[in-house]
């Protein structure tokens, strides 16, 4: 089975199953839910970081890649994990953060007490006049360089300020890295997900951004190809079937193409973010706005198209541990959530790409509906409730925008049972358990309109038709505001995937479907229904009735 085939299953390890009564998701807890994921059909399992951390960042912040952080278990139970993984078809993805270290690192804690060699380790700069080496914002809020006491210093941090950049131009950070990506690939593990992977490669010149945040400096740097074909040709290139995917902050189609073009030998896939932006207010994430559905299709077909056209690979997701939950955010998450969520996941399932499904997306957990302050953990979160707050937003005003964008979203608890604790943990929870006490996998893959069910259906699809694995992409009527169309054709054979994205019901005629050179269909073709979220299709003289977040699949002869 090769990679078009493949669909991964993201764990955020310390929300999955707690198997020791603590509150915290733990490694053992994935042991134990092993048979849940292979019945899905998922191939791989990517684990957020487990590596020793102080959790700033929720494991972001490593201080020890070699090291499996107590909170998690300990590095037997990750052996276990490995081997128990393989036993049941599956394989493990690590998630590698290699753009910085927490700053309790030993690397960072010997630069601070004045080894040189450490030093430059990191990316260290003079300020000027008493202000920063530059202007640049972090991604977390506030100035991008922390200042070292009773120095002139600075540090860079793109993150949080105990997360600090590590200098990729010394050829000694490099190394090290690559150690640590071959260690791992010794244990048995097959996957690797690099974390903004695309900001290592920082300018030989430091200076002020005039028209922004300083990512237009240091986003898909000037020697990032160089460093993934040395990291590829290092490390996972010398190995069989080792699948790597490389988290893209803010970048574009040309340099994705490149990431992931199997000539350039740098990575498998690549993840890019402009779709999960069409619901911010000119860029801004913490500006509400409703999602814009024609820039959201406008993205999917122009970087559809231009990957296909360079043999680029993409994921394909919505959902992940730094994102809202779709079905709340583009969907329908009272009424209509099984539809929606039904819905959502055959409109990202069925195109080009390597489906990634995060934990919870598969029975439509919800975003969590916090009330106040005090229910938030992440550091974003909080850092941007000051920000909201000191910018004159009212309390209630600042809360409303972080149930819609908070990273806490997804963080909640999986919910395994209806019992107390969720099946989660017998303790208290890291994180309250939020919205949707209704929603738990055993009611669910119980329930007659079973999201799990639709989700092991359109996995069981990619890998027996080939027109979905390996299929062109072609989207039809770009500018019809309620539905997402297109058509996958590979050997002759053709795909017709219908979404209706809203709640109104609506007549769509496919004789009047509309791709890039005209009209598809001359009313000659017979269409078999593959897949669809309800129990009938309401079609007549090749109009179909799409109901309410209704979606489906027809094979074309």
């Amino acid at each position: 089975m090769g990679l078009q085939e493949k669909v991964i299953y993201q764990i955020y390890v310390k929300s999955f199953m707690d198997s020791n009564g603590d509150g915290l998701g733990d490694i053992r807890g994935i042991t134990m839910k092993l048979d849940y994921l292979r019945k899905l059909g998922v191939d791989y399992l990517w684990l957020t970081p487990v590596f020793v951390s102080p959790m700033n960042d929720n494991g972001y912040d490593v201080a020890d890649y070699y090291a499996v952080d107590p909170s998690f278990g300990t590095m037997e139970d990750l052996d276990e994990l490995i081997a128990e993984t393989k036993k049941r078809g599956m394989d493990i993805m690590l998630d590698m953060v290699f753009n910085h270290t927490s700053t309790e690192h030993e690397w960072f804690r010997k630069a601070m007490a004045g080894d040189e060699t450490y030093r430059n380790y990191y990316i260290f700069r003079k300020g000027s006049g008493g202000k920063p080496p530059t202007n640049w914002v972090s991604k977390f809020g506030g100035n991008a360089w922390e200042y070292v006491e009773d120095s002139d210093d600075y540090y860079l941090h793109l993150f949080d300020r105990t997360q600090a950049d590590l200098n990729w131009d010394n050829p000694e950070v490099r190394k090290e890295l690559y150690k640590v990506v071959n260690f791992w690939l010794d244990k048995g593990v097959k996957g690797f997900r690099f974390d903004v992977v695309n900001l290592i490669s920082k300018p030989s010149v430091f200076e002020d951004d005039q028209d922004g945040d300083g990512r237009r400096f240091y986003t898909d740097g000037e020697r990032i190809h160089e460093y993934l074909k040395e990291l590829n040709r290092n490390t996972f290139g010398k190995r069989e079937d080792i699948i790597t995917v490389g988290e893209m902050s803010s970048t574009n189609i040309d340099n994705s193409i490149r990431y992931s073009n199997p000539e350039e030998e740098e990575l498998s896939m690549i993840f890019n973010f402009h779709h999960l932006k069409v619901d911010y207010d000119a860029g801004n994430k913490w500006t509400l706005k409703p999602f814009d559905f024609i820039e959201l299709k406008t993205i999917f077909n122009d970087w559809q198209s231009a990957m296909e056209r360079h043999q680029g690979w993409m994921a394909l997701f919505y959902n992940n541990h730094d994102q809202p939950r779709v079905v709340s955010r583009f969907g329908n998450d009272s009424v209509y959530r099984t539809k929606a969520a039904k819905m959502l996941a055959t409109s990202i399932h069925l195109m080009r790409g390597t489906p990634y499904i995060y934990q919870g997306e598969e029975i439509g957990m919800t975003n969590a509906g916090f009330s106040n302050i005090e229910e938030y953990r992440d550091v974003e979160s909080i850092n941007y409730h000051g920000i909201l707050r000191a910018e004159g937003l009212s309390e209630e005003e600042t809360l409303a925008i972080l149930r819609e964008r908070s990273r806490d979203n997804a963080r909640t608890p999986m919910r395994w049972t209806n019992e107390k604790g969720f099946g989660f943990t017998e303790g208290e929870p890291w994180i309250p358990f939020g919205n949707g006490e209704r929603i738990n996998a055993e009611d669910d893959q119980n329930h007659g309109e079973s999201v799990n069910h639709h989700y092991r259906k359109l996995i069981e699809l990619r890998k027996s038709h080939p027109v979905i694995a390996s299929g062109s992409f072609r989207m039809l009527d770009l500018d019809h505001e309620h539905v997402y169309a297109y058509i996958r054709e590979y050997e002759g054979k053709r795909l017709l995937v219908v979404n209706n994205f809203y709640g109104e019901t609506l007549n769509y005629s496919l004789m009047e479907a509309m791709g890039p050179e005209g009209p598809v269909f001359d009313g000659t073709e017979d269409y078999t229904l593959l897949l669809s979220n309800y129990d009938d299709i309401l079609m007549e003289n090749r109009a179909i009735t799409l109901r309410p977040y209704e979606s489906l699949a027809l094979y074309i002869e």
